[in-house]
């Protein structure tokens, strides 16, 4: 099999994959355009790709080569899925290995937005801080506070296990179905959520369902104090309506890791201190995106020597 590899990966997963197949490593900063994706469809057997290659249904149009697009990462809304499947091509994805790397990056946008620690940071470097006083940089207490999450998948589930054990929060989380825990939490309407939470988590999928799903409506509904935290995608947001109710003081603060048209992050956002920004750091650990890139090469072998992709969406 011809495989095109579109980023860079870790050394050990571009070893083992170089090792298996006939390999191209684009080793680009810069995610596959429309008319790339489509080219590369045509030339290679399998791609491996990841977030931000534009895999439209219109490249998937026409007589395309390949049969399988194994995605780096638990996300797969830039893949026309539906377009794929009508070509007879498998998409796969990387599940679990995200997980807990993602919890992590939810609590300590939780925990730095609260406690202002990036307004904070940046007052250290400037050289203005001139020392301790009882009134400087007052944020807000997280423990015993109640999270609300919405989207109680893995994802959901491991910040709300810290949320709870860590710092003895309540927990009320918005699901299509309820979820069993290992701890106490209720499932809630969206809008006993969004009035009853002091910090709101976005850990839902993307898709063309949840899109624009927390908008200005929804910003309204929670309460003035409340912080606002995405680890999920972007698009799930609507991004004007965050900036407003940020800068009307409808809700206190926001912690992001993933923006609506990245990486364009409006300078309205960075202009505001009581947001805190990360650049999609969720999975930016060694270990998993080591992870990540043996578990979609470990699909691509399955689907190479005949056997169903373990992890086929």
């Amino acid at each position: 099999m011809k495989l095109l590899v579109t980023r860079a990966l870790t050394p050990s997963v571009e070893r083992r994959v170089a090792a298996e197949f006939d390999t191209t490593f684009r080793n680009g900063a810069v995610p596959l355009t429309e008319a790339e994706a489509r080219q590369a469809l045509a030339d290679y057997d399998a791609l491996l790709v990841t977030l931000g290659d534009k895999m439209t249904a219109a490249a998937f149009a026409g007589q395309p080569r390949a049969r399988i697009v194994a995605n780096f990462g638990v996300g797969y809304n830039h893949i026309d899925v539906a377009a794929a499947k009508a070509q007879g091509i498998v998409v796969t994805n990387t599940p679990g290995a995200v997980t807990d790397a993602t919890a992590d990056i939810g609590m300590m946008l939780i925990l730095m937005s609260a406690r202002r620690a990036g307004a904070g940071e940046r007052f250290v470097r400037a050289g203005q801080w001139t020392g301790w006083t009882p009134t400087q940089f007052l944020g807000h207490h997280v423990s015993g506070k109640t999270v609300g999450i919405i989207g109680f998948g893995r994802i959901g589930v491991a910040i709300a296990r810290r949320c709870h054990f860590g710092f003895g929060m309540s927990v009320l989380y918005h699901n299509r179905s309820p979820r069993a825990a290992d701890f106490p939490a209720r499932q809630v309407s969206l809008d006993e959520l969004l009035g009853g939470s002091d910090f709101v988590v976005m850990a839902v999928p993307a898709s063309p369902e949840t899109r624009h799903m927390i908008g200005a409506e929804a910003f309204a509904k929670m309460q003035p104090h409340a912080h606002f935290i995405n680890i999920a995608r972007g698009d799930i947001v609507d991004e004007p309506a965050l900036i407003a109710a940020l800068q009307a003081g409808r809700i206190a603060g926001a912690g992001l890791d993933v923006f609506e048209r990245e990486p364009f992050v409006p300078e309205e956002l960075r202009a505001m201190e009581n947001v805190t920004l990360l650049p999609h750091l969720g999975t930016a650990a060694l270990e998993v995106r080591d992870s990540m890139g043996f578990m979609a090469l470990d699909n691509l072998i399955a689907f190479r020597d005949g056997l169903p992709p373990p992890n086929a969406v």
